[in-house]
């Protein structure tokens, strides 16, 4: 945490928040840390990156990602945009865009997410609804329809 930015930037190239490879979080971009030892109950509203390695009970809400150290406990309803967990969580969580259950994270809890991946030595105990990435234009067949349907005159009525 307090490296030079050169040793950060380093050490952080490699490996994400969660000490896997792959999905590159620089700690740089992390605007928030719960720690070992911290207990937070509430409801807790960000944007960005948060990781948790404490205790929470409550309810996160972001858009952004929520990252779950192993030794984080959390009794809460989540709502994000992607969720990393090694962690225990207990209550239902919703992401956007993806959720990843590392070895030895614990969920017991429904899930709702367009992506859920889970490695080996995960325990999961809820259930699984993998909506599709909501979706705000109109499809193109619909577009078509709404196009090519004649337009529709207005009567004026008097009275």
């Amino acid at each position: 945490m307090w490296k030079s930015k050169t040793e950060s930037d380093e050490a952080d190239q490699t490996t994400d928040e969660t000490g896997q490879e792959g999905m590159a979080v620089q700690a740089e971009d992390v605007i928030a840390f719960v720690g070992k030892g911290v207990e937070f109950k509430g409801t807790i509203t960000y944007n960005g990156t948060v990781r948790i390695d404490g205790i929470l009970d409550g309810e996160i809400h972001t858009d952004g990602t929520l990252l779950i150290g192993e030794e984080a406990v959390l009794t809460a309803k989540v709502s994000a945009g992607t969720i990393i967990s090694k962690g225990k969580i207990t209550g239902d969580i919703s992401a956007k865009e993806k959720v990843r259950l590392l070895s030895p994270a614990i969920l017991n809890g429904s899930v709702k997410s367009p992506t859920l991946s889970m490695e080996e030595g995960v325990l999961f105990n809820g259930s699984i609804e993998m909506a599709r990435a909501e979706v705000r234009e109109l499809s193109r067949e619909a577009a078509i329809r709404a196009a090519a349907a004649p337009a529709q005159s207005v009567k004026r009525v008097t009275g």
